[in-house]
Formats: structure tokens, sequence, C-alpha cells
């Protein structure tokens, strides 16, 4: 047995970079020598719809039927899904069309406080010619839909609403020159058996979490015009093809103020806008949404977030990756550590406050009442159980509330109150949290005030950092740390978690870069300065190789 020893000699760089120049050579002189002496490997390939494939894919799970595998060899669904399948891997040779789209009427997203349920919307084109509904932004579901050919639909004069100078508009496919039904053949119809035949349209039914609130009607494709680049500088117009709702009917919240002119769906499901352009390849499979202090925000397809973000992976339910749910590892109210606070949530941008389990509710609730130094109140007709007098004179202390998340990740939720108003002013604000029906909460609007969030459907994981919201289209970029260079959202320190029973949880630290560069970053340098001046040589090699494997016959 023959032992070969490693040993480490100290070279000048020159003298490496002629061993490389020489090691190269001495392997092109002896390639045609490996080359017959080496064994030839070979490898049987298998077509993706082959016998093979199907009892392999389908032995753990029963039949093959559905969506996933052709009924027969040779048919149309078998070349069908061929170049489906050829036009997926176009769009993922190609990569995204856009960095970022976003509504042609602009990024911009605003809510308009209790008028219209205190969920953010944005301005939206749809048909053609264009025309605009005022939706609202829901993480929570798929579908968008927009009042259609009513015959139960909320008010849409701006008269009916306080916080509107123009009428909502009522969509009319017949009106549009790119509108077209949906079939009951289309394989986004779900429609079961309300499909009597494959010609008919298909409709649809959504009963969302609110009581007895539905949108129905019947699904369309059209265009929802889109834009990429600076919104107050040169835009590219983009019409890409969705699958909207036509909402004939609605019931419960949706006929008292919320959502009047539509919603727009952001969940994961086929139907969902962001589903839809980024199987397109229009953009990358992501979406933000930012929500700003003063009820303004953003929304970006295609945004995967800067840099440095703090991230949490989403959990399925059943199984299956369904909606945005994560798993909260533990909460704090200001410096003190709760125990057994773990819960898991759905992150829900249509949810205007946020839902808790009850145990956890009742635990970090009297936390944060221990905290306020302010005197507990009752308001008539409040369902809020946590809520306290103040005035200008008085100075309020309103401790934080963090959720902690794996990896030693943290939300940091800076204000989770709302303030009272009355004729004389600020008469007391209320803890925004109320409990859940069940074991999984809700992460609602509220508590993502001051956060650019991030739902990166593509590594299937929810991120956030702190920013004020500007616009990402036009080249500007959101800060990334806090003006003291201090982390944005620093746990309590283990000194600082001092509550009774309360357990010490290491404070997140944000990774610096070293001032200056190791020993081993010096010689990764040193090397590449060799490799680049000697390039000329190495181009040189590379010529006469390639006719020495001309005259050699060595392919």
């Amino acid at each position: 047995m023959m032992l070969m020893l490693r040993v480490r000699v100290a070279m000048p760089t020159a003298v490496r970079c002629s061993m490389f120049l020489l090691t190269a050579w001495l392997m092109v002189r002896n390639a045609g020598a490996v080359t017959t002496a080496t064994s030839s490997l070979s490898s049987r390939l298998v077509h993706r719809f082959s016998d093979e494939v199907k009892e392999l894919r389908f032995s753990g799970n029963g039949s093959a039927n559905g969506s996933s595998w052709p009924g027969r060899k040779w048919s149309i669904e078998y070349y069908q899904m061929l170049l489906s399948s050829d036009f997926r891997r176009q769009n993922m040779k190609l990569g995204a069309q856009y960095q970022l789209l976003f509504p042609s009427q602009g990024s911009k997203t605003m809510s308009f406080g209790n008028d219209f349920g205190w969920l953010h919307y944005t301005w939206i084109d749809i048909g053609t010619p264009n025309v605009s509904f005022l939706v609202a932004l829901d993480a929570g579901s798929d579908l968008l839909w927009v009042p259609c050919d009513c015959v139960q639909c909320a008010p849409l004069s701006a008269g009916y609403y306080s916080s509107l100078d123009r009428d909502l508009n009522e969509y009319n496919p017949s009106g549009s020159s790119t509108s077209k039904h949906l079939s009951c053949s289309h394989q986004l119809c779900e429609s079961g058996p309300n499909c009597k035949g494959p010609k008919q349209s298909c409709s649809y039914t959504i009963n969302y979490f609110s009581e007895n609130t539905s949108s129905s009607g019947l699904l369309v494709e059209d265009v929802l015009h889109l834009a990429s680049g600076g919104e107050n500088a040169s835009k590219y117009l983009v019409h890409a093809p969705v699958i909207i709702g036509c909402g004939m009917n609605q019931s419960g919240g949706y006929l008292d103020g919320v959502a009047p002119d539509g919603l727009m769906g952001l969940g994961l499901g086929e139907l969902a806008v962001p589903s839809i352009l980024a199987k397109a390849g229009l953009v990358r499979n992501s979406f933000s949404m930012c929500f700003n202090e003063d009820d303004s925000g953003r929304i970006f397809f295609g945004d995967l977030g800067p840099a440095r973000q703090q991230s949490t992976s989403f959990l399925p339910l059943d199984g299956i990756y369904k909606t945005y749910i994560v798993g909260v590892e533990g909460c704090c109210i200001g410096n003190s550590c709760l125990k057994q606070t773990n819960f898991r949530a759905l992150i829900d941008s249509g949810t205007s406050f946020t839902f808790l389990p009850d145990d956890v509710y009742e635990k970090i609730t009297k936390e944060f009442d221990r905290h306020v130094n302010a005197t507990r109140s009752s308001y008539e007709g409040s369902p809020w159980r946590y809520c306290y007098e103040s005035s200008s004179q008085e100075s309020l202390e309103v401790p934080s509330l963090t959720l902690v998340f794996p990896l030693n990740n943290s939300f940091v939720v800076h204000n989770p109150v709302f303030t009272i108003h009355g004729d004389q002013g600020v008469l007391g604000f209320c803890l925004a949290i109320q409990p859940a029906d069940g074991d999984i909460g809700t992460i609602g609007q509220n508590f993502m005030t001051g956060y650019r969030m991030v739902f990166d459907r593509e590594s299937l994981k929810l991120a956030w950092s702190r920013s004020n919201c500007q616009d990402l289209s036009d080249g500007k970029r959101m800060p990334l740390a806090s003006p003291s260079g201090t982390p944005l959202n620093p746990l309590p320190t283990n000194e600082q978690q001092s509550s009774p029973g309360g357990h010490a949880v290491a404070p997140a630290v944000a990774g610096r870069a070293p001032s200056k560069p190791s020993a081993a970053s010096s010689q990764l340098i040193a090397s590449r300065f060799c490799l680049l001046r000697l390039l000329p040589e190495l181009l040189l090699l590379v010529n006469i190789i390639s006719v020495f494997k001309a005259d050699t016959g060595i392919i």
C-alpha cells in the first residue's frame, strides 16, 4: 500500500502560477492515454411518462389519475403535457422577465380606517379598455374578484363613503374585448357538481372567515394591467392574463363597507395573482407588502426582499402548504419573555387585528397589563378587554411585544395598541389583540405596521425588515439598519429579562464583516490577481490545447 503525505510548502505566488500552467500542459499531453485507458460508463435513459416512472411515482399513493399524468400515450393530452413541460423549462432557463411588477396605477396601497374595514387597498386596472377597481389586499385567500353584473353588491357611489372622491366601478365582461369565460373543462375550474357539461361557464363560491361573508359568481379570464420601472419615470406596461371572479352576489361584510369594489387574493393557490404571474415567467414567485405608520404602503410582485432580513419557514397544514402559516416559539412583553407561549399563526393581511390562542392570549394580556402605567377602562360596545384611559398630560409607557421565531429570529411589534378618539381628542387606547377560536392564531395587519413583509413562495418562507415603505420601482431602497447601527429587532438581553417565571432568550446578534481581510482571504486575492495577470498566457494555452486536440483527434 502506498502512503501519500500532504506537505504544505510556502511558495511565491509567481511559482504557484507557473506550476499551475505546467500541470495544465501535462494534463493535455496525457489526455490521449487517459482517454483510451479509462473504461466507458453508460446509463439508460427513461422517459418521464414511461411505465417504469409511472410505477415508481404512483406505487405509494394509488392511481395515476389527475392532471399530473396523461390518460393515454400519444393522445392530444399527452402532447399537451409535454409541451407544457417545455414551456416551464423555457421559463426556468430564461428566468423571470421582470424583477418587479406592480399595478399600472402605482405600487401605493392605502387604508381608509374604519370606513373600509381597516384593510389596505390598491387601485388596479382590468380589461380592454381598462376599468379601475379599488381592491382590498388579502393574503389569506386566493381569488381576485370584483363586483360584476351585480345581483347583490355593495353600493358603488362615492357619496356612500366619506373617504372616496370618485365612484367605484362594476365589471362587465362583455364590455372587455380581452375577456372570456372559463368553461367547466378548464383545469382551474373547481365547480364540481355545479358543472353539468364541459362547455358550461365555471362558477365559484368563496366563504370567508367573517360570519356570513361570501362572494359568488362566474370565473373569467382577462388582462390585469401591471407596470415595471419607475413610477415617476418611464414605465413598461405589462398586460398579464389572470383569472378573475365576476362577483355577482356578495354577502355579510362585503355589503357593509369591507371591500365594496373587490378583493385581490394573494394566497398560495393556483388562482392567486402571484401564482399566475410566476407560472407565466413574468416575475419570481414572491411578493411583498409594506405597511407604513401613516396607513400607506406598497405592494410589489417578484420582490424577494433585501439581503439583510429576518425570516422563518412556512408550515404545512395537514401535510400541504395551503396558506401562510408560521410557528412562533415564544412571546416577550417588554423585557420579559414568557414560558409556554408558542403557537402557530396564519399571516393574513386581510385581517385587521391579531388573534392569539386562548392560553397564549391570557398570558400576554396579563403581562402587558402589568407593564402599563395607565388606569384600566372599558368602552361601551367595545369587544376589547384590555383598554386604558389616557390624556395628553400623562407619560404613557406602552411596552413592545416581540414574537420569537426559530433560529433566534425576532419580530418586534413596537406599537401593539390603537387609540380611541372622542370629541375632545384622545380618550384612551386598547391592546389590539383578540382571543382566537382555535389553536391557530392570526397575525393581522396591525402587527405588520412598519415592516416590509416578503412572502417568498419559492423558498416557502416569510421574511421581514423594518421599513418606511419607500418606492422600490424607481431604484430607491429601504433602510437595512437603524441610524445607530444597532440591530433593528433586538431581543431583550439576558440581564433585561427579569420576569418572574420567565426564561432567558439570547439576543439576536447581527453578523458584521471583518474590518481587515484574514490571511485566507489575502491568499485568495493574491491567487485571483495571479490568474488575472496571466490571462493572456491562459488564453494562449487554451488555443494550443484546441489545436492539439484537432491534430491528434482527441475530442
